[in-house]
């Protein structure tokens, strides 16, 4: 069995589980419908791989607007433009009774220069967070973040191609496999009295450019503990502000991999939308064959409950 169909098979299991609780909720009545109780922008966005959160790291916070007798759930789409490339991604997340959420997205991304226009990279991710302590509302009066621990599989089907090199896939670029794991542990704070949000998530990864390029590689195929943080002001209920910065690992020779950045403005019209603007830097993608460092305008649409 694959590392894709692993995750899809712990993501159904984890889900039936769930709702045969939703099942036997409200004294046996049936499945309760969703309350739309957390305060609004308390299950963040979608982030670049489908979990909820900013745009380049995933949060403590789980999905949606569902309180701990409700469950909640969201549609996104994300599209990321830099000078020679395009990413975008689309998916579904699911989070339940504000302790678990599960989540799959699918990344797309291609080459817009001229000589890139060969590029093809399709990336399937399955996610899965389980908020394991704290409560990033209503701990006010506690030291303690928010705290999740999160999975999330991934799986290349890669079209790969370079101007004159019949390059066909990732590990042709020295990459050791197609899928891989990507495991972290999240803490999330929320300081209401003065509308901060922070957060420090830290990941294991083999992961090659978020896992386009595949996983592990020639300089190194061991897992890399990287450092994400996000911060965030909220200026309005409706309207926040802040950074982000992601590390990646450098495991392959050819990619001059550069850990990642961004400054972001998300609004959240109601509790059904959110629009989310960033200036996102990646660094340089395949330096050889394209030394320009890739950074651009970054948009995402969300909706949900």
């Amino acid at each position: 069995m694959s590392f894709g169909t692993t995750g899809i098979a712990r993501l159904v299991a984890v889900a039936f589980a769930a709702v045969c609780r939703m099942a036997l909720a409200d004294d046996m009545g049936g499945v309760p419908a969703p309350d739309m109780g957390k305060l609004l922008a308390t299950g963040g966005v979608s982030e670049v791989e489908g979990a909820g959160g900013g745009g380049l790291t995933p949060w403590a916070l789980i999905t949606g607007y569902g309180t701990k007798d409700s469950y909640g759930g969201n549609l996104h789409y994300t599209y990321l433009n830099t000078q020679d490339y395009r990413l975008t991604t689309s998916g579904v997340a699911l989070g339940l009774f504000d302790r678990v959420e599960l989540s799959f997205a699918q990344q797309d991304f291609v080459g817009t220069d001229k000589a890139l226009y060969d590029v093809r990279l399709r990336q399937d991710i399955v996610g899965l967070k389980v908020r394991v302590a704290g409560d990033a509302v209503y701990d006010q009066d506690s030291l303690l973040p928010q705290i999740a621990v999160g999975a999330q599989f991934k799986s290349d089907h890669n079209i790969f191609g370079l101007e004159g090199l019949g390059v066909h896939r990732a590990v042709d670029l020295g990459a050791k496999s197609n899928s891989g794991t990507d495991l972290y542990v999240a803490a999330t704070k929320l300081f209401l009295d003065q509308s901060i949000l922070a957060d420090v998530t830290l990941r294991a990864t083999k992961a090659n450019e978020f896992g386009l390029l595949g996983f592990g590689g020639d300089r190194n195929d061991n897992y890399h503990l990287e450092p994400e943080v996000s911060v965030a002001y909220l200026f309005t209920r409706k309207f926040a502000a802040g950074l982000e910065y992601r590390g990646k690992p450098h495991n392959l020779s050819i990619d001059d991999e550069r850990d990642a950045y961004d400054a972001f403005v998300a609004w959240f019209p109601t509790r059904n939308v959110s629009l989310t603007v960033a200036y996102v830097d990646l660094g340089t993608i395949v330096k050889p064959f394209n030394p320009t460092s890739q950074h651009g305008l970054y948009l995402s649409a969300q909706v949900g409950f």
